[in-house]
């Protein structure tokens, strides 16, 4: 998930898995798989970046916890 802000400063949690797409007309709007549409703070250069930090980190912590498994079986 990653934390977005709407125009009214209140800030919301957003499961990255279900955007269909970001778009900038002026104001950044996330478009969802289920049509839902979100008008937010956040530039699109900043959701990309929050998307992939927050890949980036599933994917560390899922190796972290396959070696982990691994060692075990040692």
């Amino acid at each position: 998930m990653i934390v977005v802000t709407r125009l009214n400063r209140s800030r919301f949690a957003v499961n990255s898995d279900l955007i269909e797409r970001v778009q900038e007309s002026p104001d950044t709007t996330i478009v969802m798989v289920d049509g839902a549409r979100f008008v937010v703070r956040e530039t699109m250069e900043e959701l990309i970046a929050q998307i992939t930090a927050f890949r980036a980190g599933v994917l560390a912590q899922a190796s972290g916890l396959s070696a982990a498994a691994r060692a075990e079986d040692l």
